[in-house]
C-alpha cells in the first residue's frame, strides 16, 4: 500500500495561487510561478521544511499577445548551482540566494531580449533561449544560445523549440517540443560536452503529437518513461516507454471534447484542470496527477491501475512537481503550498540499479542518427505516435486518411493529394 503524508505547508504571499512549479534537479529549491502577477517565488525545501527565500518580478503580469491572457514567465534552474534564470519583460533576470539581478545590474546577465522559454544545457555552460532575438521575421524559427560566463549571445544558431527542456536522468540527452497547430514534434537531442556553446544535436527518431498546446515533457527518475500533457484542445495525457517510444497510456483527464462548438460547461471543466499537474514519483512506473477536486491520483502506467488520495478538501491542485529527494510539492488553487512524503510498500519497489537510465540513453542513440543542421525537420525525422511509424517517404506519398487519424496526417494527405492533382 502507498500512503501520503503532508510534512510541511506554507502560504504563498497574498494567497495568490501558483500555476506552475519547477524544482531544482539536484538542490532543495523550488520555484513557483504566478501567471496573474508575473511573479516567481522561490522556496527552500531542505530537511522537510518550506522556507520562502524571495521572488522575482514586478507584479504586473506577462500577457500572451495571441490569446490575450496571462502566461507563466520562462524559468530555468542551473543544473548544479542555486541559480534560477527568469525570462523577464526587460531581459533575462538571474536569481541566487543573494537576490535577483537583471541586465541593468553590473553583475547581472546582460541579455535584454524578451524570451518566452529558457533552459540550461545539462553542463550549465549555456542558457538556451527561444525564440531567437535576431529581429527578423524568421526569429520564431530559430533559438539563441547565451554564454553566461563570456556574456555572449549566439543569435539564431539553434533550431526552434517552444516548451521547456527535460534532461534524461541517464545524461547526455534532452527532450523538448517543436509545436505547430497541425502537429507537434517531440524532439530528442544528444548533448556533446565538446560543443561551445552547448548545442542541441537533434536526432532522427522523434514523437509526433496531434495539434499543439503541450507542456514540457517529464521523464521518470529511472528514465524508462516520458509523459506529455496537452491543454489546448482538451486535457490529454500521453505516457511513452523509453527508449522504444511505445505508447503505454493515452487518456483524457475529465470529459472528452464534445466537438465544436464547445458548450460552456465543458470549457469550464477543461479549464479547471491545471496544465502542470503531473509528476513521476520515486517508485518506477508511478505517475502522480493532481485533480480539480484537490486529490492526487497515483497512476501505475504499466499496470493501468490508479488510486486516489485526498489532499485539499476545498481547493483544486493548481501545480505539482517532484523534489530531487523524491517528495512531491503541491500547490492549491487557494494559495497553499505543501510538501508531501510518499511511503510505498517495499514489496512494490523495484531495484533498477544505477545503470538503468544510462542504458536507456545508449539504446536510443544506437537506434538513431543526427539530423542535419538546416532544413525542414519534418522531412528528415522518423516519427511515431507510439503505435505507428512514418518516415520521410511516407510523409511525401500519403494521400488517404480517415477522420480518426491525427490532424497532421489528414493535412499531409490533403496536401499530397492536391499536389498530385496539380501535377
Amino acid at each position: 500500500m502507498t500512503g501520503i503524508e503532508v510534512v510541511a505547508r506554507t502560504r504563498v504571499s497574498d494567497g495568490h495561487p501558483v500555476g506552475q512549479l519547477a524544482c531544482h534537479p539536484r538542490l532543495p529549491l523550488i520555484a513557483g510561478l504566478d501567471a496573474e502577477r508575473g511573479l516567481v517565488h522561490i522556496w527552500s525545501c531542505e530537511a522537510g521544511r518550506l522556507r520562502a527565500l524571495g521572488s522575482v518580478g514586478d507584479g504586473r503580469g506577462v500577457h500572451d499577445s495571441a490569446w490575450h491572457r496571462p502566461r507563466h514567465p520562462g524559468v530555468a534552474w542551473h543544473p548544479h548551482q542555486p541559480l534560477l534564470a527568469v525570462a523577464g519583460e526587460s531581459g533575462v533576470v538571474r536569481w541566487t540566494p543573494s537576490g535577483p539581478s537583471g541586465p541593468s545590474d553590473p553583475e547581472g546577465p546582460p541579455f535584454t531580449a524578451r524570451y518566452r522559454h529558457l533552459a540550461f544545457s545539462p553542463d550549465g555552460r549555456t542558457l538556451w533561449a527561444s525564440p531567437s532575438s535576431d529581429g527578423t521575421d524568421a526569429a520564431w524559427e530559430r533559438s539563441d544560445a547565451l554564454d553566461l560566463d563570456a556574456r555572449v549571445i549566439s543569435v539564431g544558431t539553434g533550431r526552434r523549440w517552444d516548451t521547456g527542456v527535460a534532461e534524461h536522468p541517464g545524461g547526455g540527452l534532452i527532450a523538448t517540443l517543436m509545436s505547430d497547430q497541425g502537429g507537434t514534434l517531440g524532439l530528442f537531442a544528444r548533448i556533446d560536452p565538446e560543443d561551445t556553446p552547448t548545442t542541441m544535436r537533434i536526432q532522427r527518431r522523434a514523437l509526433v503529437l496531434d495539434c499543439d498546446g503541450y507542456e514540457t515533457p517529464v521523464f521518470s527518475p529511472d528514465g524508462r518513461h516520458l509523459a506529455v500533457r496537452s491543454t489546448m484542445y482538451g486535457n490529454v495525457l500521453h505516457v511513452f516507454a523509453f527508449p522504444t517510444l511505445r505508447q503505454v497510456l493515452a487518456t483524457t483527464l475529465g470529459s472528452p471534447s464534445p466537438g465544436y462548438p464547445h458548450p460552456r460547461e465543458w470549457l469550464d471543466e477543461m479549464r479547471s484542470w491545471s496544465g502542470h499537474n503531473i509528476a513521476f514519483g520515486a517508485r518506477p512506473g508511478v505517475l502522480w496527477v493532481g485533480t480539480p477536486a484537490g486529490a492526487l491520483v497515483e497512476l501505475d502506467v504499466e499496470a493501468g491501475q490508479a488510486a486516489e488520495h485526498e489532499l485539499f478538501a476545498d481547493a483544486p491542485v493548481s501545480a505539482l512537481s517532484r523534489t530531487p529527494a523524491g517528495e512531491l510539492v503541491v500547490a492549491s488553487g487557494e494559495g497553499e503550498l505543501v510538501l508531501v512524503s510518499v511511503s510505498a510498500d517495499s514489496a512494490h519497489a523495484e531495484d533498477l540499479g544505477d545503470g538503468t537510465a544510462r542504458a536507456a540513453v545508449d539504446a536510443y542513440l544506437e537506434a538513431t542518427s543526427e539530423v542535419m543542421e538546416d532544413g525542414d525537420l519534418w522531412a528528415h525525422v522518423i516519427t511515431t505516435d507510439g503505435e505507428r511509424t512514418w518516415d520521410a517517404d511516407d510523409m511525401a506519398t500519403v494521400t488517404t486518411a480517415s477522420t480518426t487519424d491525427p490532424t497532421w496526417l489528414r493535412l499531409q494527405a490533403a496536401i499530397n493529394t492536391a499536389r498530385d492533382q496539380d501535377g
